[in-house]
């Protein structure tokens, strides 16, 4: 089975409708949310997913488009370990606001698993979910060990398990097929749209050759961004799910009174991030913390060059720097995650967002 078997076949209908979003307000493009479930010192994870769902409410009310949770294990400060579960439970508290992964880490699980899975969630909420795919573990080596015991595949076989992901989706194997008789159960009339999540070439390249949307990690991984659109863009081959390519990318973005203030809140996380490369695990860092750090000169270099790449500062600067960003990376869609301690901090970033745009409702 090539890569190509999951493409489609042209006489079907188009999902476009399903996957180009809509920007409101003063917005020049629709934007989007990632939530980590982030737990910061001093939180539980109850609280922090108590502080997500609250997070989808307001995101509904205010205007953003799609909201995504993403698959980490092993990380204290990020409680968003199994998106399918979180995801029912946020479709359960919104009513209209599109929901997905961003992403499932597809080597991680059984192809007929994540069908079942995503299918179920479909069957619940009818119209309102995507499947965002990655190939990286989400964790470290050991435990990605662990969670794929028996499955004997990795990344390096992401294009094979997409393509036997997409057959158990449209219950389409060919016939002769070991799965041909299969069924991933439930099985709706729709079913959720197909997106690949990556931070290099590989997977922009493969959702181009697929006439498949893309998400970039440029939160992460900016210095790739724009090689990884272009190659996307192209590598595309019209398909049965989109007539032209289709992009976002996901980006650090933190507003508060003041840029001092955002500043003060992505230290914290920037530390955090130090931390876990370092090999210490944990909640989110305090700002206090984060200020009273004794930072050598290799990790001061690395916390300037992670907050190089956070677009902050009180409304007003987030929104025209999201823009410039926009206009640079010329992507269809913005997504904006704000992993920043504190439930409150973090809800209200993503609310001065949305104000600054004209949104729906005031933060």
């Amino acid at each position: 089975m090539t890569t190509e078997d999951q493409q489609g076949h042209g006489t079907e209908p188009r999902i476009d409708q399903a996957i180009r979003g809509t920007a409101r307000g003063t917005a020049p493009a629709p934007l989007s949310i990632l939530d980590l479930a982030s737990v910061g010192v001093g939180y539980t994870p109850g609280e922090a997913l108590a502080a997500t769902t609250e997070l989808a409410r307001r995101a509904e009310q205010w205007g953003y488009h799609r909201f995504w949770v993403a698959e980490h294990h092993g990380m204290p400060g990020v409680a968003s370990s199994t998106p399918a579960v979180l995801l029912a439970h946020l479709g359960a508290n919104t009513t209209t606001l599109r929901l997905g992964s961003g992403g499932v880490m597809l080597p991680n699980h059984a192809p007929l698993a994540i069908a079942e899975q995503f299918g179920l969630l479909e069957a619940l909420h009818p119209g309102r979910i995507d499947i965002g795919l990655g190939r990286a573990p989400g964790t470290d080596p050991a435990t990605a060990r662990a969670l794929r015991r028996g499955l004997g595949e990795g990344a390096d076989d992401f294009p094979r398990q997409l393509a036997e992901l997409t057959h158990f989706l449209d219950g389409d194997f060919p016939s002769g097929h070991p799965y041909a008789r299969l069924t991933a159960v439930p099985r709706s009339e729709g079913r959720p749209p197909i997106w690949l999540l990556g931070s290099s070439g590989f997977s922009a390249q493969l959702a181009g050759r697929l006439g498949l949307p893309f998400a970039f990690a440029h939160h992460f991984s900016s210095t790739n961004t724009i090689p990884a659109l272009d190659l996307y863009r192209s590598s595309f081959r019209p398909s049965a799910v989109l007539s032209e390519p289709y992009a976002l990318i996901g980006v650090s973005a933190v507003a508060a009174d003041d840029e001092a203030s955002a500043l003060r809140l992505a230290r914290s996380a920037a530390l955090g991030m130090l931390r876990l490369r370092s090999g210490q695990v944990g909640p989110i860092p305090s700002p206090e913390q984060a200020e009273e750090y004794p930072y050598s000169p290799a990790e001061a270099d690395f916390m300037d060059s992670l907050l190089e790449n956070v677009v902050l500062g009180e409304p007003g600067q987030v929104a025209d720097g999201l823009e410039a960003l926009r206009k640079r990376t010329g992507v269809d869609e913005l997504m904006v995650t704000s992993h920043v301690h504190g439930n409150e901090a973090r809800i209200r970033s993503y609310g001065l967002i949305a104000e600054a745009y004209g949104l729906t409702a005031k933060a």
